[in-house]
């Protein structure tokens, strides 16, 4: 008895974990963020295999990918030097939401809604602008 429980166990263990592995925001953990675009046929059918067996970790995983957007394909890479970003920092050290959404503009070549609600605006620090070479004017 104590050997079919400890194997029943191992079995639901390694389930779960296979489960888990599935996930979309394991597998890319950059592509969190996304709001939208398409969505990734690999993460969608290791999602939908869970689902298949295991009914409420595969709706789990589905939620969590499309929540983190992990789900969706990128699009495309895009970066910009940090020295360019400079221009958006205002007198008081805040960003102009406009001058930065001109920047990005001109420089990736397309129109992010930097107004969207679902937008997560995160602050940093004297110390983590720095390490970019960058310096608040406050």
């Amino acid at each position: 008895m104590r050997t079919r429980s400890r194997v029943i166990g191992g079995l639901l263990a390694v389930s779960l974990l296979t489960q888990l592995a599935a996930c979309g925001t394991l597998f890319y953990p950059d592509r969190r963020g996304q709001i939208e675009g398409r969505i990734d046929p690999a993460i969608a059918a290791l999602n939908a295999i869970g689902l298949l067996f295991y009914v409420i970790p595969g709706l789990i995983a589905f939620g969590i990918d499309f929540a983190t957007g992990a789900i969706y394909l990128p699009e495309g890479q895009y970066s910009v030097a940090p020295n360019k970003l400079q221009d958006a920092l205002g007198a008081d050290g805040q960003v102009d939401p406009t001058r930065l959404k001109a920047i990005l503009e001109q420089e990736i070549g397309r129109s992010l809604p930097l107004d969207d609600p679902r937008l997560i605006e995160q602050h940093g620090s004297h110390e983590q602008l720095a390490t970019y070479g960058l310096r608040t004017a406050a």
